[in-house]
């Protein structure tokens, strides 16, 4: 740094309302926490300043010679590692200190706003691009999730309700059944990028600035695809970080629970499925032990997730203007994308490692009464009997096999008739051609056809479907990143010609 480069008191604006640095508590705490949070923020805002000094260049509020020197200055920057320094206060006066030790035309940084818009547009700009850094997770743990679904189509298993075997269905089948969340959380990825992608840069401090440059030109410099349309609300809106957290919280809790239920699965008392070793962890104590890591690891994330939801909605509960509302979000929405981002690789790797034990599944099938609702709807269907009464007939004779220990296979029309007539009604009259065919978990899947069941003809028009979706949101990133990408692009370009009309 020069010998005449302002003082990091000077930076600090001492001398003007305030006589004094700021205390060492000060610093240590309140300082070194906001600086903690905004530190992630630092490429996101290097575009800020570019674009930023630029458009305030070319209108003219910023004199062209020092406007072509700060952008020097700050292309300079933008290829150093700043180390950032609590005592020098937040992000934005850090970068401020480091300008003023290469030129004096630092002083036009300000301009016509506040530091907190620097940070804000930043910060707008870094969540958009965590968002999409997400849907591009979530599209590969939905495709494996298709892939694992594809090859266990057949794959026969029970499906549970409370923890208890209740109908036959394919693993496959059962795999698919988080695709429809996974979508529904890039939906509301998509829809909240579309909100936060606005440009809250040109709005002074809250309601406007007559030094500061055209809104949209700063919004097109930086590749926004539009402008947050009041200045007031531009800066201080709380509902933004709120949502984009509970968009996380939603994706978590939708990753939780597949990797809950695997948890289950891998279990000894289960047996359903093998974690491959790279997602797990031995045990220091007891050898026998292959702990699902890689899945609980999911399951803590959405606790933190959670925690941080509710922290944010707090910080925002203030009267407006209060800087509660954005220091905690700056760092924390940001971290927070990042964690769900990897869980969803977790979870992906977990899929693509993950053996499904048929064996195991099917003696659950053999030992659990799971055609109980097949054989009530033969009833149904061949004994002319309506539901209700199918259904009474269908749980006594699950009480018999139980209270006896056999095997649903060794059920009989017999069987059938006596478990009828002892609820004081006719005998009911079944073929054994039919209740054998109730007590098929193939014949009873294939008879399942309608939209989303579990048939593989309407498990391969959601496997078609789901597949199709995905693909459009692999489509909705790739343009979303290749307009910003040319937006940064064109804005390099534009700040080196001003530069070098001043060189």
């Amino acid at each position: 740094m020069s010998g005449t480069e302002p003082s990091a008191a000077r930076v600090l604006e001492v001398g003007g309302r305030l006589q004094g640095g700021p205390g060492s508590a000060l610093v240590a705490r309140a300082f070194a926490e906001e600086l903690r949070h905004q530190a992630g923020l630092s490429q996101a805002i290097g575009l800020v300043d570019l674009a930023y000094v630029l458009a305030n260049t070319e209108a003219g509020h910023i004199p062209a010679q020092e406007g072509g020197q700060l952008l020097r200055a700050l292309l300079e920057l933008e290829q150093h590692s700043l180390v950032l320094d609590p005592a020098l206060g937040d992000l934005y006066t850090n970068r401020e200190a480091w300008l003023y030790g290469r030129t004096p035309a630092t002083a036009w940084l300000g301009c016509g706003r506040a530091r907190r818009e620097a940070t804000t547009t930043a910060f707008h700009l870094h969540v958009c691009d965590g968002l999409r850094a997400l849907a591009v997770q979530l599209v590969a743990l939905g495709q494996e999730i298709l892939l694992v679904a594809h090859r266990e189509a057949d794959t026969l298993v029970a499906d549970y309700t409370y923890l208890q075997a209740g109908q036959p269905t394919t693993f496959g089948h059962y795999l698919l059944g988080f695709v429809g969340p996974l979508l529904r959380d890039l939906g509301r990825i998509q829809a909240f990028h579309a909100r936060f992608d606005a440009s809250p840069a040109g709005c002074g401090s809250t309601n406007g600035s007559p030094l500061a440059p055209d809104r949209q030109r700063v919004a097109e410099l930086l590749g926004f695809g539009g402008l947050v349309t009041h200045a007031r609300d531009a800066m201080w809106q709380a509902d933004g970080p709120i949502e984009g957290m509970a968009t996380v919280v939603a994706a978590l809790v939708n990753m939780d629970r597949l990797a809950e239920d695997l948890m289950v699965f891998a279990s000894a008392e289960f047996g359903v499925v093998t974690l491959a070793d790279g997602e797990s962890r031995a045990s220091k104590i007891m050898p026998q032990k292959k702990n699902p890591f890689a899945l609980a690891y999911v399951r803590a994330s959405a606790n933190q997730a959670i925690g941080l939801q509710a922290a944010l909605a707090a910080s925002g509960r203030t009267p407006t203007g209060q800087m509660d509302n954005r220091m905690l979000a700056y760092g924390e929405l940001p971290r927070a994308l990042d964690l769900a981002a990897g869980a969803a690789e977790l979870m992906q790797s977990a899929l693509a490692g993950l053996q499904v034990n048929r064996a195991a599944a099917q003696q659950t099938l053999q030992r659990s009464f799971v055609l109980a609702t097949d054989l009530a709807e033969s009833l149904v269907r061949h004994a002319h009997v309506d539901p209700r009464t199918a259904h009474t007939v269908a749980g006594r004779v699950a009480r018999l096999l139980h209270d006896s220990g056999r095997a649903p296979q060794s059920l009989t029309p017999h069987d059938i008739a006596q478990a009828s007539s002892a609820l004081g009604g006719p005998s009911l009259v079944i073929s054994p051609a039919a209740l054998a065919q109730a007590l098929d978990p193939r014949s009873a899947i294939a008879q399942r056809t309608g939209e989303g069941a579990a048939a593989p003809v309407a498990l391969a028009r959601m496997l078609a479907h789901y597949g199709e979706q995905l693909d459009e949101v692999t489509a909705w990133c790739e343009a979303e990143s290749q307009s910003k990408s040319l937006a940064q692009t064109a804005l390099f370009d534009a700040v080196r010609v001003v530069v070098d009309a001043q060189t």
